[in-house]
């Protein structure tokens, strides 16, 4: 999986009820867009992301 800053992150729900969590990239540290991933969420927190079978990336249309 490969990234760059301004990518949106989809974290797709596994269980039933919950919602799946998307956001911004604002920064990679993984070398050549290699996770992982600060993440800003659509709530305001930041988190470092590790992304697993369940998410996805949506390229920044400006970007690339």
């Amino acid at each position: 999986m490969q990234a760059i800053v301004g990518d949106r992150l989809h974290i797709h729900s596994r269980s039933v009820g919950m919602e799946d969590r998307q956001g911004e990239i604002i920064e990679v540290r993984g070398a050549d867009g290699a996770p992982p991933y600060l993440v800003q969420f659509e709530d305001g927190h930041e988190g470092l992301i590790y992304p697993g079978p369940d998410t996805s990336i949506e390229p920044h249309r400006e970007a690339r």
